[in-house]
């Protein structure tokens, strides 16, 4: 068989997607005519496609050194690298791909692609904005498009571009999710419950868009609905652990099944243990006034509460903490997370998030809620870092009984009176340990420590600065420390 006729079929296999038979095929082409260009080139995407990134990038760059400017090669090339994390070179090899065909939409695409990835989103739409000036129908670079406009928080552009996008192709489940996530940011709560609801229609059943239909429905001030779907989203997630996990969370879930015993698996399918929504209130109405008093007289915007909850609401969320096996995030200080994703959606706790609004007007007003949580932890490790949270309110109580507690002065929050400042994206007011400090010093904050009690909350402006308190427990599976957090309300509109 000539040559030709052997590249043809190598191709043919290639675009099939038969890549074991494409790299046999170009194998034997290159041990033909080793200083052939094609073959290796091909070669290296293969490698590439069977995510071999080092092999790919040795066997294009070869062929670029045989053939060097070949547009394809260089996108390729770009590809690898950016595949490999190495996004500098990967940006320089699609501009020579640029430089040598000035229209390249895939180069200009995927150059697009690049500079998102490297948090540089208004060139990316730049980039997108080059590829739609010759092929306006690109639904990739509508999307993409869509999404780095949505970083730059011009959601409504974002919104049109996904509608062109939708206008290609109406039945791309993922470009109807990120319509639905613009249109949540911009409070078109119906509007986003619709596009969720597309989406799910495509892809029925999945985790992701249901758990976001659960964010809309809970924003629009239907809790007990968005957690009911918040419950079948963790029902259809794998809640099985992988490898390496964290040793205190090994030693969490051994205690957990040792309390279980037969009932459930700590790592098997979704188990609830309790949470029924009480009929009658799970918040001490007792506290109401004497709450909305302080809360307006506080300068800091703090208050702290005692006996928050009602011994039967208390009794049952203790219940439900211990035995649901909700319990699936590990962080790693110490500390273990359940979310709304995980099962933490109990209709006790959508019972408790609509009465904190009811019974503490004041303070919650029409923030509606945006998101909770629990977080249980070891004994023997560190708690959460100093932060700030997204939202206006934020809501922390502890239902572990005070008994458990070794140091009664301690074992609860650190709050200061500063505020993050508004113009500090997340990363800065929730990851990064070192600037929320530097900033506190440098404007001579000063912190209140609330001491732990059972069935004690603190309640404050979500941008002040906190961080847990020493914790120092006793032993033993009942006497770890939980914390629920239920936050209100938007950050910019506290």
């Amino acid at each position: 068989m000539d040559l030709s006729s052997l590249h043809a079929q190598a191709v043919a296999a290639h675009q099939r997607g038969q890549l074991a038979e494409a790299e046999r095929l170009y194998l034997q082409l290159l041990e033909a005519a080793p200083d052939a260009f094609a073959p290796r080139h091909l070669l290296g995407v293969v490698r590439a496609q069977q995510g071999r990134n080092a092999e790919a990038l040795a066997l294009i760059g070869r062929a670029l050194e045989l053939s060097p400017g070949v547009p394809e090669a260089l996108l390729n090339y770009g590809n690898v690298l950016k595949n490999m994390g190495r996004f500098e070179d990967a940006l320089a090899s699609y501009d020579r791909a640029l430089a040598a065909r000035p229209d390249f939409a895939d180069a200009l695409f995927n150059r697009g692609n690049a500079l998102r990835e490297m948090k540089r989103p208004v060139e990316a739409v730049a980039s997108y904005d080059r590829v739609l000036a010759q092929r306006p129908d690109h639904e990739g670079a509508l999307v993409n498009r869509g999404n780095a406009l949505h970083e730059l928080k011009r959601e409504d552009e974002a919104l049109a571009s996904f509608d062109r996008a939708l206008a290609q192709n109406s039945n791309n489940a993922e470009t109807w999710k990120n319509r639905g996530i613009t249109l949540r940011v911009l409070t078109r709560f119906g509007e986003a419950l619709a596009s969720f609801d597309r989406a799910l229609s495509l892809r029925p059943g999945s985790p992701e868009l249901l758990n976001y239909r659960g964010h809309v429905l809970c924003e629009s001030d239907r809790v007990a609905e968005g957690f009911a779907v918040f419950r079948q989203a963790a029902e259809n997630a794998d809640a099985a652990n992988g490898p390496g996990m964290l040793p205190h969370k090994a030693r969490h879930d051994a205690e957990q099944q040792a309390w279980l015993g037969k009932r459930a698996r700590v790592d098997g399918p979704l188990f609830l243990d309790g949470g029924e929504k009480l009929a009658a209130p799970a918040i001490n109405p007792a506290n109401a006034e004497k709450v909305c008093t302080e809360w307006r007289a506080s300068n800091q915007q703090l208050v702290v509460i005692d006996n928050l909850l009602t011994p039967e609401a208390l009794s049952r969320l203790r219940r439900f903490c211990l035995g649901s096996n909700v319990w699936r995030q590990a962080y790693k200080d110490g500390y273990l997370g359940a979310f709304p994703e995980h099962g933490f959606a109990a209709p006790l706790l959508a019972q408790i998030a609509d009465e904190f609004r009811d019974t503490f007007p004041a303070i919650f007003g029409g923030h509606p809620l945006r998101y909770l949580w629990a977080f249980k932890y070891d004994s023997a490790m560190s708690g959460i870092q100093i932060h700030a949270d997204e939202a206006a309110v934020n809501v922390n109580f502890w239902i572990t009984p005070d008994e458990a507690n070794l140091d009664p002065a301690h074992g609860g929050l650190v709050v200061w009176d500063k505020a993050a400042p508004l113009d500090w994206d997340f990363d800065k007011y929730n990851g990064d340990v070192e600037s929320p400090r530097a900033f506190l010093k440098s404007v001579g904050a000063t912190s209140v420590t609330v001491p732990y009690r059972a069935n004690r909350a603190v309640i404050f402006d979500s941008d002040l600065f906190h961080e847990t308190d020493t914790i120092r427990f006793k032993e033993g599976y009942e006497n770890r420390r939980i914390n629920v957090t239920l936050l209100f309300g938007r950050r910019d509109r506290g």
